[in-house]
């Protein structure tokens, strides 16, 4: 006798069965209760959550003899009829290949036929979404006014694929995904049934890849036990046979990533390959790995929407500690991108080379999280006595021993003031928002910091120079422009430069630090 899967074997007979959907289930236990049938459903939701599932029980249940508040007999002739699929009263179709006005024309027929045996003809169409607009336009009569022996089962993945006269016609329900702790509960009771040893560990990772799917954690789990025949079902041996990653990789990735070491990442990719891991499954679990430290950031209350163990919550809360909100969210951007590209690539690898590179190095993007990211890069350096312009603009000291080398350079503050971080970021839209020619010497000046810690900008000796030093009104415009933007009171020291290597030689550059693109209006 032929192999029977997991899912098949186990699938629900009886509303008492149906696991994570008592929304659904109560209301239609409640419905035959009180024999308030209704003549369409749709049944809407994810793979695997169980509409084609309770599709088939409200069907044996309406026809059933000695029907129970759970579910059907399924002892009757009619419930071993429809079981065994030989039923003429319960049909089911497949849309995906029965998508024409033809095949809707045929249902149509047949309606005008009462059943054989048994109260109710029940049609389960399955994936309604992929019949054809004409199709759709023949159903809709039947659909509203159906004879009083007939009742309709819609089930479909995709209800946005519905037409509206569709919908009206429909009580609808919709399926959730299942819970993780759901998926888990079935499983280990199958697998004490089926006599496996199972890892606790080991079913809950199953069941959070399944993502909410019953049918894919059974399926899931007879792959497992296929191919660890007789054998315990540990946690490590689960991620052998899925290709998956263990979390404390993770860990050491995330961790070089902050280190902005891309050679750890790259050694890491490498071990990860080597050991024949799937990589899309490991762009998804990184990134699930993500969300969860982004939670842990956000609040102390979401342990319960986490699902690790005690050891792994702990290092995810040191880690939290290591690395800002929106530096995360910025790495969760990237592997979101990450995963809808790698799925259909031949060169899975590079891809996911090119997303580490560019978590270590914002300098390679433009948008607000990697800037931020470079300011904070350029702190860092700072803190690690980074040189910057003179203290009120004076010459620098001349080099020891009176060589002839390049000066050396004051110290910076410890940390660039977050007043003038907020400028630097912000430069290009200052720019943007200056009125001519205030924007043309704007763009071509550099940014540092004063030896207090105010905003310094240096510019060349000449017209530029001129416009704000001998012209103190147009200091105060630039200065007014810079607290609209800051919303604080700022001041700014100008400096003059006679050309390009003496600033080079005494000044640090913050804006070429976070490697600024300012595009001009053209007037």
């Amino acid at each position: 006798m032929s192999y029977t899967a997991l899912y098949r074997k186990f699938r629900p007979d009886t509303f008492a069965d149906v696991k994570g959907q008592d929304h659904i289930v109560t209301t239609l236990k409640n419905q035959l209760k009180v024999n308030r049938i209704g003549h369409a459903y749709l049944f809407t939701g994810t793979r695997g959550t169980g509409k084609t599932t309770v599709a088939k029980i409200l069907a044996r249940m309406v026809n059933c003899e000695n029907p129970s508040p759970e579910g059907p007999c399924g002892e009757c002739r009619i419930c071993k009829a429809i079981a065994a699929g030989a039923s003429m009263n319960v049909i089911e179709i497949d849309a995906a290949s029965n998508n024409s006005v033809e095949n809707v024309r045929q249902i149509v027929e047949e309606v005008a036929y009462s059943p054989a045996e048994g109260k109710y003809k029940v049609y389960i169409i399955d994936e309604v979404h992929m019949l054809s607009a004409g199709a759709f336009n023949a159903l809709l009569k039947t659909l509203e006014e159906p004879p009083s022996y007939v009742i309709f089962i819609l089930a479909t993945t995709e209800v946005h694929k519905l037409p509206v006269t569709i919908l009206s016609r429909c009580q609808r329900y919709d399926f959730k995904r299942i819970t993780i702790d759901t998926i888990t509960d079935r499983m280990r009771e199958l697998v004490q049934q089926e006599n496996v040893q199972v890892e606790e560990k080991a079913l809950r990772y199953i069941a959070r890849v399944a993502d909410g799917s019953m049918r894919d954690a059974l399926s899931l789990l007879d792959q497992c036990i296929a191919f660890l025949l007789g054998e315990e079902l540990t946690y490590d041996r689960i991620l052998d046979v899925l290709g998956a990653v263990d979390t404390q990789v993770f860990s050491r990735l995330l961790r070089s990533v902050l280190e902005r070491d891309v050679p750890g990442c790259i050694r890491l990719l490498e071990d990860v390959v080597m050991q024949g891991r799937e990589l899309t499954q490991f762009v998804t679990d990184f990134t699930w790995y993500l969300r969860n430290l982004m939670l842990v950031q956000a609040s102390d209350g979401l342990e319960d929407v986490i699902d690790m163990s005690t050891e792994n919550l702990n290092r995810l809360r040191e880690e939290a500690e290591m690395a800002d909100a929106d530096r995360i969210i910025r790495y969760i951007r990237i592997f979101s991108e990450l995963s809808g590209q790698i799925r259909y690539s031949a060169q899975k690898r590079i891809l996911v080379e090119v997303a580490l590179v560019k978590l270590c190095k914002p300098e390679m993007e433009t948008d607000r999280e990697a800037m931020l990211d470079r300011i904070r890069q350029v702190e860092e350096k700072v803190e690690n006595g980074v040189a910057a312009a003179a203290p009120g603009g004076t010459a620098p000291a001349a080099a020891p021993g009176g060589g002839s080398g390049k000066a050396a350079r004051p110290q910076l503050p410890r940390a660039i003031p977050e007043d003038v971080s907020q400028i630097v970021a912000r430069w290009p839209a200052i720019v943007g928002s200056a009125e001519n020619p205030m924007r043309i010497y704007l763009k071509s000046a550099k940014l540092s910091l004063a030896g207090d810690g105010r905003l310094l900008m240096v510019l060349e000796d000449g017209m530029a120079s001129d416009y704000f030093q001998q012209h103190p009104e147009n200091k105060i415009r630039l200065q007014e422009l810079l607290s609209d933007f800051s919303g604080k009171e700022m001041e700014v020291d100008i400096q003059t430069v006679k050309g390009r290597q003496e600033f080079e030689d005494n000044y640090v550059d913050i804006s070429e630090m976070i490697q600024m693109e300012i595009e001009e209006e053209e007037e």
